[in-house]
């Protein structure tokens, strides 16, 4: 297991993502990225869903996989919500020890440790006693676990992307089918008070016929991927190896909301272009010297992909991603339709006849959408900090869902379709911006759910 505070990926070869991407820059065909079961496979035509399955009704007794920056935060919005924590792993003691004692000082029992080495993970998903496993490690080491996990009899909650290929999507899906546990996307963007205001305003239909949705992750990460600690031991690595959207759920996962991606309707497929790479040459030559070894690495990933996403029912997405450049930190976070359209960073909205002609209206007029979350829990959200508290929401809910008996919001289907295009932006790519096609993870059922639990 590799968490925040692991080495540099190293091993080009371990994942399939690595030879899909060596595939598709020599043109390779694409057919592997977006096949879908084949129709003998008598596993994939019988699965049985996990769409609408609740939970068991329990408190979940947790353990966690990662405790490194992201981990730990994690950590302590589960401790504000009164979860209880027997386990943590990390391959660094000393991360997995300070989380520990927020355990402790936090009232609990001291959760019980695994350091030693990448697979400790294994012993901790063999326990009996726990309900729930929480990823939070490098990618390239989300699904194992994940699998992992399920196989024992426990719950999987994977930040984000869940998987970085369309193999490894449907890995997640043939496993939760199979072993009827859930596997959820931690993706907390959808839990943000702009985002749940406005997913209400949707379903509502204040938006008329959806239209178009914008999404992104425009995030200046330059000293972040140059560090020596956390995410700058592996994170940059991913630079090396693939040119695509990197990380797409953050500006995705609140538009497929909106949209009732999977619920009504379905990505169908994306096309994708990336710029040159520029940002990460440039800020290795201002901030490295000349004997610093990552003079030796070659950075592919182009610094602004925009990709293009035509959804079953014929909506539009735009979707962005840029690490690398000095920007203000950006999701867009855009729904439109016939009756009017809301842009976020910063907040505004407007309707069709609406007061001050063609001027933009304030989100802050629309409070009686606030969500029921954010009017119950948002105090302590705040305190709790975590990305302005959607880290504590999206964690409270879970919980409740686990606690109350309920579906998860959002579940393997989602985790698949919103990591998907990852790996099918890097096709797009390299095939000189050819459609790619989405598979389709419910196997039809798509059509047949109402909108996200969320917005009810």
């Amino acid at each position: 297991m590799k968490t925040e505070s692991s080495e540099p990926l190293g091993h080009p070869s371990r994942r399939d993502f690595l030879r899909i991407g060596a595939a598709t820059a020599i043109g390779v065909g694409m057919t592997q990225l977006h096949a879908e079961p084949a129709a003998d496979d008598a596993q994939a035509s019988h699965a049985v869903t996990m769409m609408n399955v609740p939970f068991e009704k329990a408190a979940p007794r947790i353990g966690i996989i990662g405790t490194g920056g992201r981990g730990t935060n994690l950590l302590e919005n589960l401790l504000g919500a009164d979860a209880k924590v027997l386990a943590l792993c990390d391959i660094v003691r000393e991360k997995a020890e300070h989380a520990q004692s927020l355990v402790v000082k936090a009232g609990q029992a001291s959760p019980e440790l695994y350091t030693s080495g990448e697979h400790n993970f294994e012993a901790l998903v063999a326990r009996d006693d726990l309900d729930l496993v929480i990823i939070a490690t490098p990618w390239d080491w989300h699904v194992e676990m994940a699998v992992a996990a399920m196989k024992h009899g426990k719950h999987a909650a994977v930040e984000v992307p869940t998987a970085t290929t369309i193999e490894d999507c449907w890995k997640l899906v043939d496993t939760s089918e199979e072993t009827r546990r859930h596997c959820m996307i931690l993706e907390n963007c959808c839990y943000g008070a702009n985002e749940t205001t406005v997913l209400r305003m949707a379903h509502a239909g204040l938006f008329g016929d959806l239209l178009y949705g914008e999404g992104a992750y425009v995030h200046d990460l330059r000293d972040e991927l140059f560090s020596n600690k956390g995410e700058g031991l592996w994170r940059r690595d991913f630079h090396t190896r693939f040119n695509g959207n990197l990380y797409p759920t953050h500006g995705l996962g609140p538009v497929a909301n909106y949209m009732g991606i999977n619920r009504g309707d379905r990505f169908d497929y994306i096309v994708s272009m990336s710029t040159p790479q520029r940002g990460l040459d440039e800020y290795r030559k201002a901030h490295c010297s000349d004997t610093d070894p990552r003079w030796a690495e070659r950075y592919i990933t182009g610094d602004l992909n925009t990709s293009l996403i035509k959804t079953a029912k014929g909506l539009n997405i735009t979707l962005k991603h840029d690490t690398s450049n000095p920007h203000p930190y950006d999701r867009l976070n855009v729904i439109g339709g016939t009756k009017g359209v809301f842009v976020d960073y910063p907040p505004r909205i407007y309707f069709d006849g609406q007061a001050g002609d063609e001027a933009w209206g304030s989100l802050d007029q629309w409070k009686q959408y606030q969500h029921p979350l954010w009017a119950k829990e948002g105090e302590i959200a705040k305190k709790l900090g975590g990305h302005g508290g959607m880290d504590y929401i999206m964690l409270y809910r879970l919980l409740q869902c686990m606690r109350e008996g309920l579906c998860p919001d959002m579940d393997v289907y989602d985790a698949a379709a919103w990591s998907a295009p990852g790996p099918l932006s890097v096709a797009s790519v390299a095939n000189g911006s050819a459609p790619q096609k989405f598979p389709d993870f419910t196997r039809g059922r798509w059509k047949e759910r109402p909108a996200s639990q969320i917005a009810l």
